[in-house]
């Protein structure tokens, strides 16, 4: 009879860890009549990265499927809520110049392609607001929901925006208190190998081995195991995205009562853009930038230049430079091991793609989790094919958000238009787009990370010309399309009166918690 799987170890904690096996352990615990230990080995040397403070609304199954009430998560993480991401500066740097990538889909999104509809006459309204509520909620600073709203539940869509310190220690006992993981403070000196290729144990500087049939790096960018032990190849995507530095910051408040923004807010600077979050106690700020285009301290000026609207104090807040090797490794998971967060790849905080990439990775390797040793191989295969189009499909929509720039103020932006820095597949959209407005067929893949209204809100947002075409402009169709609009204006309003402002519902949830579904 083929061996079973029967012990699993991550080494690695923090978000990726964390996440991993609070994912691992609520499956087999609710689905196998038999156990799996789970060992998670974390160096107690290991700082928390903490960049990826952003979230996307799967966040929210995520910690439900834990069996995580919000209201403890919302209190114990710093955490807020997020509504999706303002763009600014991006398109030409102008007064004005935004746009929004809401969280929500546009109206009767899979009953008809409302952007044809908005090109023939935008009545002076961007798209997202004319199909969407969430650029109205988010600019007058309004959650996106009420606190007798259940938890885990929305009137409008909503991920979160969190403290990735805090979230981390939040997960950690959690799943060592109700999940039944192993947790041990070691760092890994040694990776042993079984006769096969597989990794059979690790030693730590405790001198214990540490066996397992699955182990999972989520070892930061040292990817101890799939890089270091197992040499998979780095992809560079550098020639693409450009981005290769983060100097990060903490906001204090003005005070208490200061409004939190209920969306992410990315500003374009002359070579990067500068990220700004709301938690209840403090903002994330920082500026990410490519160094082929400026110098640490033109970039550390920016940003002390963008803090000074907030505050008077700038040259009092410590400033954390943090190095970005943009790309991701050839293959995923190698023989018994498998990468997850940082020890996979990175890309760039644009669009919170980072703690996602984990939460979908953690949950492919839960809900496919091999039996048996001869089931391991099929099953990696299947993992490497499915996460190395996900991480060239985001690498396209990052890259997207550059290309369709018109700023000519320096060669940062200049150099992202070349075609040369253009991957062929995202060349391919862009033409196909000038003709028809993205929709389902576009994307050949059943579950995206970003999906067609993504594409949408981004292209048109940025103001891409899509020539006129009959295609899906039938009488009925109109109607229907200004039965929506009309619709969607008249909800936008109606929520404003009802719903209240970010801070108010983060200080309800504090004090008094939310309705457990």
């Amino acid at each position: 009879m083929t061996t079973a799987i029967k012990s699993i170890v991550i080494v690695g904690g923090g978000a990726a860890g964390w996440i991993t096996a609070g994912t691992l352990a609520a499956k087999i615990l609710n689905q196998y009549n038999e156990g799996i230990q789970i060992t998670l080995v974390e160096s107690p040397k290991t700082p928390i990265v903490g960049v990826g403070e952003g979230t996307w609304p799967t966040m929210r199954n995520t910690l439900k499927k834990m069996n995580i009430r919000e209201t403890d998560f919302i209190r114990e993480c710093n955490a807020s809520f997020k509504q999706g991401a303002k763009f600014v500066n991006w398109c030409n740097g102008q007064k004005e110049d935004f746009y929004y990538h809401p969280l929500v889909l546009p109206q009767g999104f899979y009953d008809i392609n409302l952007v044809p509809h908005w090109l023939v006459n935008p009545q002076n309204n961007s798209f997202s607001n004319a199909v969407c509520v969430q650029e109205t909620l988010c600019e007058a600073g309004l959650a996106p929901k009420l606190v007798s709203t259940p938890e885990y539940v929305g009137v409008a869509n909503y991920a979160y925006h969190l403290d990735a310190g805090a979230f981390a220690e939040f997960l950690k006992k959690h799943c060592t208190t109700n999940l039944g993981v192993t947790h041990l403070l070691a760092d890994v000196i040694h990776v042993n190998t079984a006769e096969n290729g597989d990794i059979a144990s690790i030693t730590t500087d405790t001198l214990v081995d540490i066996t397992g049939d699955l182990f999972i790096d989520c070892s930061g960018s040292n990817s101890l195991l799939l890089g270091k032990h197992y040499e998979v190849p780095f992809i560079s995507c550098k020639d693409v995205l450009f981005i290769d530095m983060a100097l990060a910051v903490h906001l204090p408040y003005e005070n208490d009562n200061s409004p939190i923004a209920s969306h992410t807010i990315s500003t374009a600077q002359d070579s990067g853009w500068i990220w700004d979050i709301g938690l209840p106690t403090r903002r994330g700020i920082g500026h990410v930038f490519s160094s082929a285009h400026t110098s640490v301290e033109q970039a550390e000026e920016k940003l002390h230049l963008y803090l000074s609207h907030f505050s008077s104090n700038t040259d009092q807040l410590s400033v954390r430079k943090i190095p970005i090797i943009p790309g991701h490794r050839e293959r995923f998971w190698e023989k018994n091991c498998v990468a997850v967060g940082l020890s996979a790849g990175f890309l760039e905080p644009l669009e919170a793609s980072a703690l996602v990439l984990i939460e979908i990775s953690a949950a492919m390797i839960a809900d496919q989790l091999p039996t048996t040793r001869p089931a391991m191989d099929i099953i990696a295969k299947r993992f490497n094919e499915t996460f190395l189009y996900r991480w060239r499909r985001i690498i396209d929509f990052l890259k997207l958000h550059y290309a369709l720039s018109k700023r000519n103020d320096s060669d940062f932006w200049r150099d992202n238009r070349h075609s040369n820095s253009i991957p062929e597949s995202l060349q391919d959209l862009m033409t196909l787009w000038r003709y028809q407005a993205p929709w389902y067929m576009d994307f050949d893949r059943a579950v995206e990370v970003f999906p067609a209204a993504s594409y949408q809100y981004l292209l048109y947002g940025m103001g891409y010309t899509t020539e006129a075409s009959p295609k899906g402009m039938s009488q009925p169709n109109r109607k229907l399309a200004q039965e929506l609009f009309n619709k969607n204006a008249i909800l936008a309003q109606q929520l404003r009166k009802q719903l209240p402002s970010n801070r108010e519902l983060i200080n309800k949830i504090i004090e008094y918690g939310l309705q457990p579904i």
